[in-house]
């Protein structure tokens, strides 16, 4: 099994490589927004949950989306393994990922992490708001203060797997196939 965490600022190029991830290793990508879409979307009790913190404005707990992904791992046994993206977010979201795995009798292989400058990761949005409907990816200041929350709330999450040997900065900028060939040379050494 892998189970990879895929880690970035938003703009990082994520979503693009875990599409490129799945094809080539046959793994399960579970976006934590897609989780919340598909949950709410058809009513379940933890999308009803979900959906009554989030109209009042306030942060999913982390036992609602944990729940989430349970279920989706649950749904998905005979995968090669995991991509988790947009999550985990924190360090106890993190614990509680591990926890989720070793009653899998697995765990986290790896946290790559798509590393990218501020003012690309800005110029890569702006220019993703012109097609993806996202009005947070059409004002730079909005973009540039999810950047800043990104490092102060998410990257702390790099220092937890890297304490345990488990993460690892790739170069983020490049072509798609060269960012996707560092990954893969990750993925291939573990």
């Amino acid at each position: 099994m892998i189970n990879l965490v895929l880690f970035g600022p938003p703009g990082s190029g994520k979503g693009t490589q875990a599409a490129k991830l799945v094809e080539k290793y046959n793994l399960l990508h579970i976006s934590t927004g897609d989780l919340f879409r598909y949950e709410m979307g058809n009513n379940t009790p933890l999308g009803q949950e979900a959906k009554s913190y989030i109209e009042k404005g306030e942060l999913v707990p982390d036992e609602v989306t944990i729940g989430m992904l349970r279920n989706k791992v649950d749904a998905n046994p005979d995968v090669e393994g995991y991509i988790f993206d947009g999550f985990p977010r924190t360090v106890p979201q993190a614990e509680a990922l591990d926890r989720l795995l070793e009653t899998k009798e697995q765990t986290v292989s790896k946290l790559v992490m798509l590393d990218v400058q501020d003012d690309e990761l800005v110029s890569r949005l702006l220019n993703r708001g012109k097609t993806s409907g996202r009005a947070d990816d059409n004002d730079e200041s909005i973009i540039r203060n999810r950047i800043e929350v990104y490092k102060s709330e998410t990257s702390p999450v790099f220092d937890f797997y890297n304490t345990q040997g488990k993460a690892a900065k790739i170069d983020g900028i490049g072509s798609i196939e060269e960012i996707f060939g560092r990954i893969c040379a990750e993925i291939d050494h573990l």
